[in-house]
């Protein structure tokens, strides 16, 4: 059925941006539990037999959703090892010379598994807590486990799919020497000034705006906060890696130019994600994240010493 209902539904997608196949899904599924709720209330020994169906059925979609969008995923799977539940990072990338560029395709499907991990998962949880109600006291209960381990996978997935990504976007950033921010800072000279760094980081805040501006198109608000931060923090971690293989003894310039370099990084994301969000972003979603405040202590550290 999953197999099926997917090719009419390729490319297309809801108001909040995902495939309309998962809201027919669920449609289908609220109807068959709607059928089945008498006879469970009065057979509640079926409940767990249920869960199982159910589950198999959230499966399904997910290997579905994933079919149908292989294409979109291959770039990430090329650069990826594949795991049971998910992607790991392999450090050297299957380089093409071209750019990657978040298509739609792979936008509708993470879209699709952040509604099944907030709407359709905690639907059906509610519904077998209300079935449980029924199973008489004393007995196991043990429904819930089944949904449990698809959820873990469907959200471990949903996960690396984002951090591969983040990964493919820095690595866009590498294709172009005039675009490489470990160079941009490299050539940074005494005496550093501000608006020399801020000239020759020009193509790389173009690339970065671009790119940025792209998944606002593609994935929904939330989750385009999520990509960006985690877009964001990986930037970030160049800056951060640069800066703990200098040497400590001729490191001036390079301290100064990592410096402004992060300013103008944290300017770009968070300057575009309120353009696009404005008031619906949260105070958090500004916070630079974690490889930026860690860069900052390296260059204070290295400021005292």
């Amino acid at each position: 059925m999953c197999k099926r209902e997917t090719i009419k539904w390729y490319g297309l997608r809801t108001q909040n941006l995902a495939s309309p196949f998962v809201e027919e899904m669920r449609a289908q599924m609220k109807e068959t539990l709607n059928a089945y709720e008498a006879i469970v209330c009065h057979w509640p020994q079926y409940i767990v037999d249920m869960e199982n169906a159910l589950a198999e059925v959230e499966e399904a979609i997910i290997e579905a959703l994933e079919k149908l969008y292989a294409d979109a995923l291959s770039p990430l799977k090329d650069n990826f090892n594949q795991e049971p539940f998910g992607l790991k990072y392999v450090p050297f990338f299957k380089r093409t010379g071209e750019i990657f560029i978040v298509p739609d395709e792979l936008g509708i499907l993470l879209n699709s598994m952040k509604w099944m991990l907030e709407v359709l998962g905690p639907e059906i949880e509610t519904q077998l807590k209300s079935w449980s109600s029924c199973i008489p006291e004393g007995e196991n209960d043990v429904t819930g486990e089944c949904l449990r381990e698809i959820k873990v996978m469907l959200k471990s997935k949903f996960k690396s799919y984002q951090r591969a990504i983040g990964e493919m976007l820095v690595e866009n950033t590498k294709l172009q020497s005039a675009t490489k921010l470990k160079k941009i800072i490299q050539d940074s000279k005494e005496p550093v000034a501000e608006s020399d760094v801020r000239s020759r980081m020009q193509p790389l805040k173009d690339l970065l705006i671009k790119t940025i501006d792209h998944l606002t198109t593609v994935v929904e608000p939330r989750l385009f906060i999520t990509i960006c931060r985690g877009f964001w923090d990986r930037m970030g971690q160049e800056v951060l890696n640069f800066l703990l293989e200098l040497d400590r003894k001729d490191n001036k310039s390079s301290y100064k130019g990592s410096r402004i370099a992060i300013s103008i990084l944290d300017d770009i994301f968070a300057s575009r994600m309120q353009q696009f969000l404005g008031n619906a972003l949260q105070d958090k979603d500004l916070e630079p994240p974690r490889s930026i405040m860690e860069a900052r202590a390296v260059l204070c550290n290295g400021a005292v010493n």
